[in-house]
């Protein structure tokens, strides 16, 4: 019985890509600048080669890696996670989604407004964390909803779950995701909820993402269509609209992400087991913590054997990121870099060197290829 456990580790990139300049990302290399922290221990990934990728010269390369590896190069344009996914997946994206530096357009606010009977506040690029701290009493005060996006393409509605119910807020975002369609299509709508009072607020882990569906078929629908377990831990169901999917669990962050993904690991079944731990990216990256990031890392390379214990004889690990979150620059937002991809099971050459790929799209080609199904999607599998 064949299975493949696929990993995200959401923004953990390895260094600038060769077009990096053009998103603002020169010199970006998440896993460089995190490496330096003295909270940052990988001794695990490093066994499965994680230093031996072309271009990393962190620590020192393993001389008999237990795994295979490769870098990752984004052929789409773009920068965050949906893009880096659904190109995971086998959707390459020729064309940036939107992005709104000056906040979005009055008309498309007014229509929002308009349907959800409420004001609005903020309508610019902002820290997620600032932005409720800014805005946070105003919004209490008054019920208008707090909207504001960053340099990626979202729509993000913060509300205190006080003031605006969580359900009630999932219900404005979609009424957002129905709106923003077309020339205006953003990649992702956020809910945004928080707590706490004035002076201490603080966004609660009921984050919910409203994405665009893929544009065209990825690995996910094709795998679905020839009868295999589709399994999606974390965000990839928000990621994917719930499409190619055959079962989801929502996580509260990285160690709950694993604690499901090692329960599951116990499942019977032939197919994908599709994972996303978000916290790298999300309490890290954006919020410029080095040492945060580094613990997590760490934290991760810790319960990593835990991972393998559980891997059966034809199961492989893969182990990927999506873009980058260099933590170490003065940018908040996402980085343009190149991303590791491990893969480690008894199916998998030990010690094999997959260099540099054109396309992050070879991952969705390399899971199709090991359950013999025809591919009807971007990349080249490595098998």
């Amino acid at each position: 019985m064949k299975r493949i456990f696929l990993i995200v580790l959401d923004s953990v990139g390895i260094g600038e890509m060769p077009d990096a300049e053009l998103f603002g990302d020169s010199g970006s290399n998440t896993l460089k600048a995190v490496s330096k922290s003295k909270y940052f221990s990988m001794p695990n990934m490093q066994r499965l080669g994680l230093f031996n990728i072309d271009g990393v010269n962190i620590g020192e390369p393993e001389a008999a890696p237990l795994g295979a590896f490769a870098r990752m190069t984004e052929s789409s344009q773009g920068k965050d996670t949906t893009i880096g996914h659904w190109e995971i997946a086998g959707v390459i994206s020729p064309t940036p989604l939107p992005v709104y530096p000056r906040g979005f357009p009055e008309d498309l606010l007014k229509k929002f407004s308009e349907k959800t009977q409420r004001g609005i506040l903020c309508n610019k690029p902002y820290s997620g964390t600032e932005v409720i701290k800014d805005y946070g009493e105003e919004h209490i005060r008054t019920g208008k909803l707090i909207v504001y996006t960053s340099a990626d393409s979202v729509f993000q509605i913060a509300a205190h779950e006080d003031v605006v119910p969580v359900e009630t807020l999932y219900r404005y975002c979609q009424i957002a995701r129905d709106i923003l369609k077309g020339e205006h299509g953003v990649g992702r709508v956020i809910a945004r909820p928080f707590e706490g009072e004035v002076g201490n607020f603080k966004r609660t882990t009921r984050r919910h993402d409203f994405s665009m569906e893929p544009p065209k078929i990825t690995m996910l629908d094709q795998l679905k269509e020839v009868g295999k377990e589709v399994l999606g831990i974390g965000k990839i169901c928000d990621i994917f609209a719930g499409k190619g999917l055959t079962d989801t669990i929502r996580t509260t962050g990285n160690s709950d992400g694993i604690d499901k993904t090692l329960l599951w690991m116990e499942r019977k079944f032939e197919g994908l087991c599709f994972v996303n731990l978000v916290d790298y990216d999300m309490l890290y990256g954006h919020r410029n913590d080095v040492d945060g990031y580094a613990k997590a890392l760490t934290d991760f390379d810790l319960r990593l054997p835990e991972l393998l214990d559980k891997l059966e004889k034809e199961d492989i690990l893969m182990i990927t990121a999506d873009h980058g979150c260099d933590p170490s620059t003065p940018s908040t937002d996402h980085s343009r870099e190149y991303t590791p991809l491990i893969l480690y099971g008894d199916p998998v050459p030990k010690g094999k060197n997959f260099g540099t790929r054109s396309t992050f799209a070879d991952i969705g080609a390399t899971v199709l290829d090991y359950f013999g199904v025809e591919q009807k999607i971007e990349g080249s599998s490595l098998l």
